[in-house]
């Protein structure tokens, strides 16, 4: 007597349902891939997505004490001091050390680092762009509103964005 194997289901490619049914998991996985996208896209400028974090900060011009852009960012401070190190190199910050407080440094972003800036936000602008082409631009909103609102709700330093 033989036995008939039972037909089995086409063998599917990717993660199991269980994880894809789950946002979460969703969120994990795009973040990875955006962030090798930019990651990608940002390799030819010698700078990374820290460093453009950081030059953006400097840009609003509200914060220029270096424990201050650490905690702005949630950087490890120690991690802020080799960014700093890194952009100061490339003459993109300058540093200085407080005249009010000699034990802390301010740091100020330098016309060539405006220039770099304005290069990363293009280049940010370009990924999110091709990230994002198969939403619409309703889709888009509502997908930044709510992100934004996950973020406000899980991280009190978002609460203040516009």
């Amino acid at each position: 007597m033989s036995i008939t194997p039972l037909p089995s289901a086409p063998e599917r490619l990717g993660p199991p349902r269980e994880l894809v049914s789950r946002t979460s998991f969703l969120l994990k996985r795009l973040g990875f891939k955006v962030k090798e996208r930019a990651q990608e896209a940002l390799e030819p400028t010698g700078l990374n997505p820290q460093h453009h974090a950081v030059l953006s900060l400097l840009d609003e011009g509200t914060c220029t004490a270096q424990w201050r852009i650490a905690d702005r960012l949630a950087y490890d401070r120690s991690q802020l001091v080799g960014l700093l190190d890194d952009l100061e190199e490339r003459g993109l910050v300058a540093r200085k050390r407080d005249p009010v407080d000699r034990r802390r440094h301010l740091v100020s972003l330098t016309p060539q680092g405006t220039k770099a800036l304005g290069e990363l936000r293009t280049i940010a602008s370009e990924v999110e762009k091709e990230f994002l082409a198969p939403l619409d631009a309703g889709e888009r909103r509502t997908l930044h509103s709510l992100l934004l609102k996950l973020a406000e709700h899980h991280d009190a330093r978002y609460g203040s964005q516009a």
